[in-house]
């Protein structure tokens, strides 16, 4: 058994021990042993995922026969590890918050029940990762979605819990209907349940059926990845679950759906031409700016979040399309470097969602609200946790030099190197989706100032912020655990990018290492086979080798090499960026206290329009900020008033009139209400048919038999 399959059956034990430690642990110790149990098993499948990318390359596993279809089996690749190594590095910190999170429900739920659930989806998600067949696979995808779904329903106390998990069931299960159809077309195409003769028959298909695994296979896994218009159950549910399972949702659950797309439409049943990539890259695309559009209007910051989820599936999801247009365009380097993008955005949005959602809950711990209306002014009172938290919105907001920066910016560079094809309207598609993407960045950023400036700065707005007390080192740790990580993955992208690469080779057949990070710290004899001369004379004059000889790697700078004429297609360096920007600050701070020195500060209290001091309620609230997005952007949110009453105490006067608007996303708007409301009008009418006469349903028996005998005699001819 090879090394990276002894990890595996620990990580399986692990899990299977905190199945037991669940059951016969008192209730009190329950989340100190889920705490123990799940970060070990992080830990065993972090190594899992390390010795995947670096020693060995992959693994096979043969069960047990099947009458029919083969073997049932178990197999790893790079692109399970990469997955693997994401999920281990939320469980980890996520394991370490439950021990303290979770005591909230002692005495009013069942924390045997929690542990159960918990250690079962582990397991599951890693087989999702690892399965060698198509039975297996459906076998683990069904365990994961009943077992998220009990947990999201875990507090059924909480309004809206029931119905929340119901619509995530039921979304899901209609994707994994669709996923089922696709892989018994391959079963019937192949004659096998195993996913390696899916790769051998591929080539081979009908276009029709090639077609129709592709969209099967897509719909079903974009259920769960939450992308538009299948997107609905993600805002539902993050709201009413326990925090700790909000985070797993956002930060592991979703990457199953992008890791099913894929592996179905990249790995075992590759898609052929543009036309599908372009419907991942639309789709993503929309996907993108639906999701931040309803972030930024959201006052709760586990539905923002939730909804912020949608949008980085979306550049997720547009980077994968970009890979499927390229390769069908014969642009294979091109294409490894939109999917590495892909999958950097991937990991990188696990770390950072997982951060914001345990920070969710340390505020909600210290503060007693998590509604941005209601705080305010928690810096003072929980700095930990606000300088925590600010790492992971600047993050989020895809400012330098944190990881969020990194990814998304590859990707909209990415985007732009659709000047290489030759069809102008896949250019054009091209360019809407980048400003598409574009605006939802800067959006992005207007969304998490709101999270932060409405959130931890300012003025407390209600007794529970102003008494806010700073949480303990059971919650700080795990946030400070992702923050670091949302740092190492942004000032190092020159040592990711290598990795990935390993994932990204197998699927597009070319390597992107060689166009992203110039050899700048390799031997000079080494660079001058790489690089023409020019180009790195011009490089070692901006100090691209600062760092040779005492740092790892090929160099510090991520570079996109075109041809002679455009040697340069874009370029940048986190990992200078962060000693420039230390530098500035620190000179900014300098400058300020020379102009400052020796003179004398008066201080006193600010005028607040005669007020003795500013009142919260005279102050913005996060409703106000987003105020303008709201407006600008009417066409698409258009909110819909459920309530308008009117309070008066006589006939000629009003006292009050109150509105109250629902936000009703435009997909169900435009999507699924129209076949909703013809149903019910089909079942009006149905329904009118019941008129209590027993003539009638004679006539209505005597009509059916003659539309059976018109169609009948119509075939027959």
């Amino acid at each position: 058994m090879s090394m990276s399959a002894e990890l595996l059956l620990v990580f399986f034990l692990l899990c299977a021990a905190g199945v037991a430690a669940s059951v016969v642990a008192p209730a009190r110790s329950g989340p100190t042993a889920l705490a123990v149990i799940g970060a070990a098993a992080a830990i065993a499948l972090l190594a899992t995922g390390a010795v995947l990318m670096g020693v060995e390359p992959g693994f096979r596993l043969e069960l047990w026969s099947m009458l029919f279809g083969g073997t049932m089996a178990l197999a790893a690749d790079r692109l399970s590890a990469v997955l693997m190594l994401g999920a281990g590095l939320v469980f980890l910190p996520v394991s370490i918050f439950s021990a303290t999170y979770l005591r909230k429900y002692a005495g009013h739920c069942d924390l045997r029940y929690f542990g159960v659930c918990y250690f079962v989806m582990f397991a599951a998600i890693v087989l999702v990762f690892i399965a060698g067949d198509a039975l297996s696979f459906l076998a683990a995808w069904e365990v994961m979605s009943i077992s998220s779904y009990l947990l999201v329903t875990y507090d059924l106390d909480r309004e809206g819990s029931a119905y929340g998990g119901f619509v995530m069931l039921a979304l899901g299960e209609a994707g994994t209907i669709a996923v089922t159809i696709a892989f018994i077309l391959m079963v019937i195409a192949s004659g096998s349940l195993q996913f390696g003769d899916w790769r051998a028959v591929s080539p081979h298909l009908t276009e029709g059926v090639a077609w129709a695994v592709f969209i099967l296979s897509f719909a079903g896994f974009a259920v769960k990845a939450g992308l538009v218009p299948v997107n609905s159950w993600l805002p539902l549910a993050h709201p009413v679950a326990p925090t700790n399972v909000s985070a797993l949702l956002s930060a592991v659950i979703v990457n199953l759906g992008i890791y099913g797309i894929i592996r179905v439409n990249l790995d075992l049943v590759p898609v052929h031409g543009a036309v599908p990539g372009l419907i991942v890259l639309v789709v993503g695309s929309v996907s993108a700016l639906i999701g931040i559009l309803y972030a930024t209007i959201q006052s709760d910051m586990k539905r923002l979040l939730a909804h912020s989820t949608i949008e980085n599936m979306g550049i997720v999801a547009a980077g994968i399309g970009a890979t499927m247009i390229f390769l069908a365009s014969n642009q294979p380097v091109i294409a490894a470097i939109a999917l590495i993008a892909a999958l950097y955005h991937l990991i990188n949005h696990a770390v950072y969602k997982a951060l914001l959602f345990v920070g969710t809950g340390a505020v909600e711990a210290g503060a007693g609200s998590r509604d941005l209306d209601l705080l305010g002014g928690l810096v003072r009172a929980m700095p930990w946790t606000s300088a925590f938290v600010l790492v992971g919105v600047l993050a989020i907001s895809a400012l330098p030099p944190l990881n969020g920066f990194v990814s998304e910016w590859l990707t909209l560079q990415t985007l732009l190197r659709s000047a290489v094809l030759s069809s102008t309207a896949i250019k054009i598609i091209f360019a809407l989706c980048g400003v598409l993407i574009a605006l939802t960045a800067g959006l992005a950023v207007t969304c998490f100032a709101k999270v932060y400036a409405m959130g931890f700065l300012g003025v407390s707005r209600s007794a529970g912020a102003a008494d806010a007390a700073e949480v303990g080192w059971g919650v700080r740790s795990p946030l400070a655990f992702l923050a670091v990580f949302c740092v190492l993955l942004g000032i190092l992208p020159t040592y990711v990018i290598p990795v990935i690469d390993r994932v990204a080779y197998p699927l597009t057949h070319a390597s992107a290492l060689p166009a992203l990070v110039p050899p700048f710290f390799l031997p000079q004899a080494q660079q001058a086979e790489n690089l023409p001369p020019a180009f790195l004379a011009e490089f070692h004059d901006l100090g691209a080798q600062t760092g040779e000889g005492m740092l790892p790697g090929r160099g510090l700078v991520v570079l996109h090499r075109g041809q002679a004429s455009n040697p340069v297609v874009f370029a940048m360096s986190t990992s200078y960026m962060v000693v420039a920007l230390a530098v500035l600050l620190g000179l900014v701070f300098l400058v300020f206290r020379l102009l400052t020195l020796g003179r004398r500060t008066v201080r006193g209290r600010a005028w607040d329009g005669g007020l003795r001091r500013l009142w919260p309620s005279l102050t913005y609230t996060a409703t106000g900020f987003s105020n303008p997005v709201r407006v600008i952007f009417h066409a698409v949110l258009r909110p819909t008033t459920i309530e308008d009453s009117t309070e008066a105490v006589a006939t000629h006067f009003r006292t009050a009139i109150r509105l109250d608007h629902a936000d009703v996303p435009i997909i169900d708007r435009l999507v699924l209400r129209p076949p909703m409301s013809g149903l019910r009008w089909l079942a009006e009418l149905v329904r009118r048919m019941h008129v209590g006469y027993v003539n009638a349903y004679a006539g209505y028996v005597l009509l059916t038999m003659l539309v059976v005998l018109v169609i009948g005699l119509a075939i027959l001819r």
